[in-house]
């Protein structure tokens, strides 16, 4: 079970860095707390600074900003789950694979595979290569160019599915976790093919059992051993993939964003069903096919209310 409580003393100047590092995290906000510095919350941590230097990480997400933001960035060393990297299979050749944009309403789901060795996989690590979703969008296309350069093509493989296509694979394939399956699968099997020499896969576990992936690999892929993993993000290739992913689905939202003539809100928040309207009165409820992943409830309900309701038969989550 993951710790949920850290202490630190930091110095001044680790505490200067970590405001610079958690000033462009948008899942912590700033509050007020008596004696801090620093006073950061979100939805499953904590972060307190004290005016004498003692940090105090709280929280479910307390272990990952420990292993993937305050060590690497802030502290400069590794004491958490050093044991971890004593583990000779952390970097072993192996591939590791990551989606973005699944539970985002607007644009791609993008999933993609990327493979290291012993010294790709320290070379990310020293990069500060580490889950995506603890880095702000304006630090990733930096950091995705960096993996891109470091592994090179031959070691990355990436599935894009464009709202068009997500549309109309969904409609085929009506369940998010056996689509996720059939990308983790195409990408798995794309860069086996690229690295004949690559036997094993660690992919994050988003389905109860591996045989969902598994049952959606072909020949090649099924030569692998493929492990799906609690939090693979702590996996250095996953970690990779991660940023890849996330990089791609970022920069296909902005060209999405062009071609609707307003800006398309990440995720699913209250600005959605606002944008989703305004598309349907500008462009016509069918636009949305290009724009959107229809099958989610927040489409159909601004349909709805725009009395479209049976424009998009597509099923509802």
């Amino acid at each position: 079970m993951d710790k949920t409580l850290f202490t630190y003393t930091l110095t001044p100047g680790q505490a200067e860095t970590l405001g610079q590092v958690t000033a462009g995290m948008s899942a912590l906000r700033r509050v007020q707390a008596p004696y801090t510095t620093l006073a950061l919350k979100g939805p499953k941590l904590t972060v307190m600074l004290y005016t004498s230097g003692k940090l105090v990480v709280q929280g479910k997400e307390a272990q990952d900003f420990v292993l993937f933001t305050l060590e690497p960035l802030v502290l400069k060393q590794a004491t958490l789950g050093y044991e971890e990297a004593l583990d000779p299979t952390l970097y072993a050749p192996h591939m590791g694979t990551d989606e973005s944009g699944k539970g985002d309403i607007f644009g791609p789901l993008v999933t993609c595979a990327a493979f290291i060795d012993e010294a790709t996989g320290k070379a990310l690590a020293d990069l500060g290569v580490r889950d995506s979703k603890t880095i702000a969008d304006g630090q990733i296309q930096k950091l995705a160019a960096q993996i891109r350069k470091l592994l090179g093509r031959q070691n990355v493989a990436v599935v894009l599915l464009r709202p068009p296509t997500y549309n109309r694979l969904y409609a085929k394939i009506p369940n998010v976790n056996r689509l996720l399956a059939w990308c983790h699968a195409r990408a798995i099997e794309t860069l086996a093919e690229q690295r004949p020499d690559c036997t094993r896969a660690v992919v994050d576990q988003f389905a109860r059992t591996e045989a969902t992936v598994a049952r959606a690999l072909m020949a090649r892929g099924r030569k692998l051993k493929v492990e799906q993993m609690h939090k693979a993000e702590r996996d250095i290739a996953v970690a990779a993939a991660s940023v890849l992913a996330r990089d791609l689905f970022v920069t296909e939202m902005r060209h999405l964003g062009e071609a609707a003539g307003l800006p398309l809100p990440k995720g699913a928040g209250p600005q959605v069903p606002v944008t989703l309207r305004a598309l349907i009165a500008q462009k016509g409820p069918s636009c949305l096919t290009d724009f959107a992943k229809c099958h989610f409830k927040t489409v159909h309900e601004a349909l709805a209310a725009t009395g479209h309701g049976d424009a998009l038969p597509l099923g509802e989550d």
